[in-house]
C-alpha cells in the first residue's frame, strides 16, 4: 500500500538547498526521509518517558527530600 503524496511548502536553509542540488539530492525524498526519522525518534522518546515515568518521579522525589546523593563531590 502506497501513501498518497501531497505537495507542501517548507522553508529550508539556502546553503543546504544549494549543496543538496549540487549533489543531485532529491529534496522532497530527503525531507520525507528526515521527517520519517524524526517521527520514529519522537515516538521512541515518548515511549521511553512513559515507561520510565514512575522511576523518574521517584528519583525526583528522593532528590527533593534528601538532596543530590553525591553533592559534596560537585565542583561547580
Amino acid at each position: 500500500m502506497t501513501a498518497t503524496r501531497r505537495s507542501t511548502k517548507v522553508t529550508l536553509d539556502s546553503d543546504l538547498i544549494e549543496e543538496a542540488r549540487s549533489m543531485n539530492i532529491n529534496l522532497s525524498r530527503a525531507a520525507e526521509a528526515g521527517i520519517a526519522r524524526a517521527i520514529v525518534a519522537e515516538k521512541t522518546a515518548r515511549q521511553w518517558a512513559e515507561e520510565n515515568a514512575d522511576v523518574i518521579r521517584s528519583n525526583n522525589e528522593y532528590v527533593a527530600r534528601h538532596g543530590l546523593p553525591l553533592r559534596k563531590y560537585r565542583s561547580f
